[in-house]
């Protein structure tokens, strides 16, 4: 393919767009939102420059059924995801693909940080204010906020998959973590090739009364997450532009967790606070809910696979992926535990996902994490943790970490890279060379 040329699938895609496009009121409801909060975004799209993400194709949908009814919906969806799953596929596959993924990554990340910081200093003007417009007015941007992190989350999630598939593409068979480590059998990475896509869902049904935003009435909280039931990422967040990518996971068979008569009070604190969740989910309290799913990633790490497996039975997929992501922000022993855990009980796509997630951080934190593992005894932890940044980040990237200490990590980073292939060894060698450093 020549420089610049875009693949077919982008250009089918586009077009295919521009046609759904063509039959909106652009004006009115989230299409009438996207140009609002994102014209440039828009415009790459229906281009061919960007590929959106696919809530946003859903929400587009979301006005074809509020326009033309729900049937000329459900025969869009088809064939909807299936030239957006053709279009993101070509379009990742292209020289640089993997590295475009991983900016976008770090982007979805500070928005998602962002979001939360935002949503704590809203929730205090809350408390503190008296006025009844100002409560309005509050509330209405914590609706926005915290759509705002409920599509961060979503878009994370869908970028992580995305880079999975490319390295996936690439090695064939996954090194197990523990195998540069003590032989304890800390195996993540399951050696079967990845799992097809499931099957598209059906178009979901809609509440007894379709709610959408329109450009001359801002949206009630409500608004921002009614519509569909079950609907996963139905909202337009305002989350940057659309090409940090789309939301399209879906759980595949979940492994049943084995419960300890021992641990009687953990399972009844695991099912209070699913219960919880399906009450708030249903009230519509998404920042309660939020914070539910906060204090349940700081649990004790042998209690979490249960936990998800009660999430899923319960319909709240989106909640466990959302946990995964809000735990990839511990700190880095507790990190490696909770994989540990999920590894241990069968969950090893998630245990995968734990980490990638992890590693998602600035070089400097990465390379002070593993020194600071390896001091306190715990090599196989630092191994793991390392392992798992040198699968998802540039070599770049991990050339920078050896700045921190470069006797100590370019060794361990040598040896690690090897340890993943031949070809992460020699691009890191390079990368090395170029950052100043003798390899």
């Amino acid at each position: 393919m020549a420089v610049g040329q875009l693949p077919d699938q982008v250009r089918e895609f586009a077009r295919y767009l521009r046609d759904l496009l063509g039959r909106l009121d652009q004006s009115a409801g989230w299409c009438g939102v996207f140009w609002q909060r994102d014209p440039d975004g828009m415009r790459a799209c229906l281009d061919g420059a960007e590929v959106p993400p696919w809530d946003v194709v859903q929400a587009l949908l979301h006005d074809l059924a509020a326009d033309r009814g729900i049937p000329a919906a459900e025969r869009e969806t088809d064939t909807a995801r299936a030239l957006h799953r053709a279009s993101i596929a070509a379009y990742d596959a292209r020289p640089g693909g993997h590295g475009l993924l991983s900016d976008r990554l770090d982007m979805m990340l500070t928005e998602q940080r962002i979001a939360l910081e935002r949503q704590a200093d809203l929730t205090r003007q809350l408390t503190a204010a008296v006025d009844a417009e100002d409560v309005d007015r509050i509330n209405l941007d914590l609706a926005w906020v915290r759509d705002d992190h409920d599509r961060a989350t979503a878009r994370c999630v869908e970028i992580q998959e995305r880079m999975d598939r490319l390295v996936e593409a690439d090695r064939p068979s996954w090194v197990d973590l523990g195998t540069a480590a003590s032989g304890d059998g800390f195996g993540v990475f399951p050696g079967d090739s990845a799992a097809p896509d499931p099957a598209p869902a059906p178009f979901p049904a809609l509440d007894d009364e379709l709610r959408v935003p329109r450009q001359d009435a801002a949206p009630a909280a409500e608004a921002l997450h009614g519509g569909f039931d079950g609907f996963d990422g139905d909202t337009f967040g305002g989350v940057g532009a659309f090409g940090g990518g789309g939301y399209e996971a879906a759980p595949g068979p979940v492994p049943e967790a084995p419960q300890d008569p021992a641990d009687e009070p953990a399972a009844h604190t695991t099912s209070d606070a699913v219960r919880e969740l399906v009450r708030l989910r249903g009230e519509g309290r998404s920042g309660e809910a939020h914070g539910v799913l906060v204090e349940a990633a700081g649990w004790p790490a042998d209690r979490l696979p249960g936990f998800a497996a009660e999430l899923h039975r319960a319909g709240l997929a989106a909640d466990w992926a959302t946990l995964l992501w809000e735990a990839a922000s511990l700190p880095p022993d507790r990190l490696v535990a909770l994989a540990d855990s999920l590894a241990g009980s069968g969950r090893a796509d998630d245990c995968r996902k734990l980490l990638r997630q992890g590693v998602a951080r600035p070089a400097p934190e990465i390379a002070e994490a593993i020194i600071a593992l390896i001091d306190a005894g715990r090599e196989r932890e630092a191994r793991a943790l390392l392992d798992s940044y040198l699968r998802v980040r540039t070599p770049e990237d991990v050339a920078r970490c050896a700045h921190t200490d470069p006797r100590r990590l370019i060794p361990l980073l040598l040896e690690t890279a090897r340890g993943v292939s031949e070809e992460h060894h020699w691009d890191l060698v390079h990368a090395l060379r170029v950052a100043g450093f003798s390899a």
